[in-house]
């Protein structure tokens, strides 16, 4: 998929990445830009919001977690800014609570990372309610059970003693589980 894509982009060809990944963000925008799309790119917040509320995009990826804060303020700044922007969160994490809040304040698709550029470029140019193919790797049991965690812990306000609560199991049990890496 690494051919022009300029047709199906549109007029409107600006991208807007933002990851503190300056590497990935790096070969992301080389990427995108072979495939057609005018890339500029930020590694934090508060660069991502002065470039949306200034030049606000067609297109925006935007990873979840970033150092000095939370992904989702530059999305409300792209949606205030350009309604039709189409955006695409990243997240290392690919806790279903932070997917479901991303496309609730407005992001068009979520992807977990590691996505490279071609899953970014599909989720970027779908349109319609056309449903996405299968994945290849499905979760985990363990994944998913941990993915029901975090979300527990997100809709708690990530407060660790309640959570334990709603989940019927020991605080102690439960900081060891969010202590862990992610399952794969």
């Amino acid at each position: 998929m690494s051919e022009d894509l300029t047709a199906e982009i549109g007029a409107d060809r600006s991208l807007l990445l933002v990851d503190d990944d300056e590497a990935f963000v790096k070969r992301l925008a080389r990427a995108m830009e072979k495939r057609g799309f005018i890339a500029e790119t930020a590694e934090t917040v508060a660069m991502g919001k002065a470039i949306a509320s200034a030049r606000p995009p067609a297109y925006a990826v935007v990873d979840l977690r970033l150092e000095d804060g939370n992904g989702l303020d530059v999305v409300e700044v792209l949606r205030e800014k350009r309604p039709d922007c189409r955006i695409v969160v990243l997240t290392g994490y690919g806790a279903i609570a932070t997917a479901v809040a991303a496309v609730k304040i407005g992001a068009t698709d979520y992807l977990s990372k590691p996505a490279d550029a071609n899953e970014v470029t599909s989720a970027l140019l779908a349109r319609g309610d056309a449903l996405p193919s299968p994945p290849e790797n499905p979760m985990s049991a363990d994944r998913v059970r941990w993915e029901h965690i975090q979300r527990v812990y997100e809709m708690c306000g990530r407060n660790v003693s309640e959570t334990a609560r709603r989940l019927n199991m020991h605080r102690r049990t439960l900081q060891r589980i969010l202590a862990k890496r992610s399952p794969r």
